[in-house]
């Protein structure tokens, strides 16, 4: 597995160590009805370890024999101070910057693992399963609603608006630093929106931030 380093968009160095990915499940509701899941009354918060991080411009590679894997398209936001107990203004004042991210998702262990009960980091932290972006300075990006997109072969697949969160950006990073410490460094992925679908060999997947980032992957 390839080193993976934080980067600006323009290919210099984020000179933050990677940390860990705090992820959000079903903060969009329509994507949790495509699921059959339950909107939570709460953030529904887990974890993927820095071994899943790499460079979304590299050709994605994932376990073949789970079943099918899932592609979830999602606004990552980069911490760029320690946060413990934040509130709202210090939350917004540790956000360096903003990229874009796949969640991928072994979704039959997913499934499997949903019926027992058990956690999903089976199915949410292997390696690979973080393709990040390069990130845009949290300042190039408008105050109000940020939107971005997924096109899969040509063909519109996704689309996020903030404002379709259930927990907005400020106050999901905050609550998260109450459950536990953000680290300079740490990446907070912000939910899907629906439209996730399985990774077909030979896809080539184009995903756009605003119109301030474009990157574009294929499926091995």
């Amino acid at each position: 597995m390839p080193d993976y380093q934080h980067h600006w968009k323009d290919g210099t160095p984020v000179h933050l160590p990677l940390g860990k990915v705090v992820c959000i499940g079903r903060n969009y509701a329509e994507h949790a009805r495509e699921l059959n899941n339950p909107v939570p009354d709460e953030p529904l918060l887990f974890i993927k370890p820095s071994t899943a991080a790499v460079h979304i411009t590299r050709p994605l590679d994932f376990p073949r024999n789970h079943g099918e894997v899932h592609f979830e398209t999602e606004l990552a936001v980069l911490i760029g101070r320690p946060l413990t107990n934040a509130s709202a203004s210090e939350a917004e004042g540790a956000i360096l910057g903003y990229g874009l991210a796949l969640d991928l998702t072994l979704r039959d262990v997913q499934s499997k693992l949903k019926e027992k009960g058990q956690p999903w980091e089976r199915a949410k932290a292997f390696d690979g399963a973080c393709p990040l972006s390069p990130f845009v300075a949290a300042d190039k990006l408008p105050k109000g609603n940020i939107r971005f997109t997924l096109d899969i072969n040509g063909q519109r697949q996704q689309t996020g608006d903030t404002r379709d969160m259930l927990n907005p950006i400020v106050p999901l990073i905050a609550h998260m630093s109450s459950q536990f410490t953000l680290q300079p460094g740490d990446v907070v992925l912000t939910g899907t929106p629906k439209g996730v679908g399985p990774l077909v060999s030979g896809q080539t997947l184009s995903l756009e931030l605003e119109d301030v980032l474009f990157v574009e992957t294929t499926v091995v």
